[in-house]
């Protein structure tokens, strides 16, 4: 078992080793913050649509609060949740450095330390948000590493409502709150359904209630046209009768 521990362990660093060349490529290409922001934002967005589609009933980017703060997206999750805002950050800088040389850890952990204060207090509005948003960090080599060998980030994140997200485990979540907005609307379309049968049902009981009267009223109908036909026979018969004296005392007559 120690052994296969040890193997993974191995695995997991050369993954991580591997994570951090891709960054460090980037490098060459991001070499400003301006660049590397645009960067985040753009694989955000490409994220987002590749699970929300081309619809912003979910979603929305670039989003300005009335506190005047501008989020890179938003997520419109639905209730308890509400709004969840989405920051994207990229610490390239001081994951190079810390890379390069080891004692520069602490940079690397303040600097992204910071970026969680930040949002936790730009992003988390009472009444407004969620009690919760998240750092979008594009890099996965930079978030492998803060889960492999800095996970008091990942807690302090937590006790300040922010989460910390890689292209990929963000792509988890949000494919989660779309799951969870599929069911929503799935049991509000039963609602409805079933509320219409009750409407239906109720309508059903009126129109019953109506036809049995108005079945009573044509049995009564009945009954009088009954009596009113054996009537008229009565008459009619009466009337031929009376006719009848009429003739055989006129025969008799003229007789």
């Amino acid at each position: 078992d120690i052994i296969v521990g040890i193997a993974k362990i191995s695995e997991a660093q050369k993954k991580i080793e591997s994570l951090s060349t891709e960054v460090n490529s980037l490098q060459s290409v991001l070499t400003d913050k301006k660049s590397r922001g645009i960067f985040g934002e753009v694989q955000l967005n490409s994220i987002l649509k590749s699970i929300f589609g081309e619809k912003k009933d979910l979603y929305d980017l670039q989003y300005s609060f009335k506190s005047g703060v501008i989020a890179d997206a938003i997520v419109k999750a639905p209730e308890p949740l509400g709004i969840i805002a989405i920051d994207s950050k990229f610490p390239m800088e001081n994951y190079t450095k810390m890379i390069e040389d080891g004692s520069r850890v602490s940079e690397f952990k303040q600097n992204i330390k910071k970026h969680i204060n930040d949002i936790s207090q730009k992003y988390i509005i009472k009444g407004t948000t969620a009690d919760m948003a998240i750092l979008f960090l594009p890099a996965e080599a930079i978030f492998a590493e803060i889960n492999a060998y800095h996970e008091e980030l990942i807690e302090y994140g937590r006790k300040r409502g922010v989460w910390i997200a890689s292209p990929t485990t963000l792509m988890a979540l949000l494919t989660t709150i779309t799951a969870i907005v599929r069911d929503i609307k799935t049991q509000e379309q039963a609602k409805k359904i079933q509320e219409e049968l009750q409407k239906l049902s109720t309508n059903f009981k009126l129109y019953k209630k109506r036809w049995d009267n108005l079945s009573k009223h044509i049995e009564i109908v009945n009954k009088d046209v009954k009596e009113i036909s054996i009537s008229t026979d009565k008459i009619t018969n009466e009337f031929e009768k009376i006719e009848r004296v009429e003739f055989d005392e006129s025969k008799a007559l003229k007789g």
